[in-house]
C-alpha cells in the first residue's frame, strides 16, 4: 500500500465531490437538518425527548447517510468503468479504497464537527463529557458507514440494488442498537444479535458521553466501532474485481 496513490486517489474523489453540489450537501447538512428536525418536534411537546435520544441519533444520522451516499457513489464508479481503469494502473487494491476511504473520511470530519456542534450549541443537547470526544466518535461512527458502503457496493449491480442493502445492513443495526429498547432489556437472542452489531457500540459511547464525564468506556465502545470499519475496508478490497459490472 502506497501512501502517494492513496492521497492521489484521495484527491480525486474529493474533485469529484466538489463538483456533485447535491451529493456534498446531503453530506454536510442532511444530518444536522434531521437533528434540527428532531429538536424542533419535541421542543414544545417534551424537551426532554431531545436530551435522552440526541446522543444516539449523533451515531445514527453520519452513518446512514454515509453508508447511503457512499456505497451508491462507489457502484457508479465500478459499473462506469472509474475503478477499473484505476486497477489497470499500478494500485492495489487497498490503495483504491483506501483513498475512496480517506475522501470520505474528510467529508466525515466536517459533517461530525457541523452535527455536533449544532446539537451541543444551538440545540442546547446536555453533554457531559468533552464535546471533541462527541466529535471523534461521529467521526468514526461515519466512517463505519463508510467502510461498510464500500464493502457492499460490491455485492450490487446497480445503484438501485446498492440502495436495497439499507434495509439489511442498516435498519436491523438502528432497532437493535438501543434507540427504541435499552439493549439490555431486549429479548436474549436480540441482546446477542446487538452485541456483535457496530452502530450499537457506537450508540453506546455516545449515551455514556452524554451522561458522564468518564471516557474510559467511550474509548473501549470507539476502538470496537474503528476495528469493525478498518474490517470492513479489508473485506471490501478482497472483494475489488478487476473486471466491472
Amino acid at each position: 500500500m502506497s501512501a502517494r496513490v492513496t492521497v492521489a486517489v484521495a484527491a480525486r474523489v474529493l474533485t469529484q465531490l466538489r463538483r456533485d453540489h447535491r451529493t456534498m450537501a446531503m453530506l454536510l447538512l442532511l444530518p444536522t437538518l434531521l437533528v434540527v428536525l428532531l429538536w424542533w418536534m419535541f421542543s414544545d411537546v417534551d424537551p426532554e425527548v431531545f436530551d435522552r435520544v440526541g446522543p444516539a441519533l449523533l451515531a445514527i444520522f453520519p452513518f446512514t447517510v454515509m453508508f447511503l451516499v457512499t456505497s451508491v457513489t462507489t457502484l457508479r464508479e465500478r459499473t462506469g468503468g472509474t475503478l477499473e481503469r484505476l486497477m489497470v494502473a499500478p494500485t492495489a487494491r487497498l490503495d483504491l479504497l483506501g483513498g475512496y476511504a480517506l475522501a470520505f473520511g474528510l467529508v466525515a470530519v466536517v459533517q461530525s464537527l457541523v452535527t455536533v456542534l449544532v446539537s451541543a450549541g444551538p440545540l442546547g443537547l446536555e453533554i457531559a463529557g468533552p464535546v471533541w470526544m462527541l466529535v471523534l466518535v461521529a467521526v468514526v461512527d461515519a466512517l463505519l458507514g463508510t467502510s461498510l458502503g464500500l464493502f457492499v457496493s460490491a455485492f450490487a449491480r446497480s445503484e438501485f440494488q446498492a440502495v436495497q442493502f439499507m434495509p439489511a445492513v442498516v435498519i436491523p443495526q438502528l432497532l437493535l442498537c438501543g434507540l427504541f429498547v435499552p439493549r439490555d432489556a431486549l429479548p436474549p437472542v436480540l441482546a446477542t444479535v446487538s452485541d456483535v452489531l457496530p452502530l450499537s457500540y457506537a450508540v453506546d459511547a455516545m449515551s455514556t458521553l452524554s451522561t458522564s464525564s468518564g471516557t474510559g468506556a467511550a474509548w473501549r465502545d470507539l476502538a470496537v466501532v474503528a476495528g469493525f470499519a478498518v474490517a470492513a475496508v479489508l473485506l471490501g478490497a478482497a472483494t475489488l474485481r478487476r473486471r466491472t459490472a
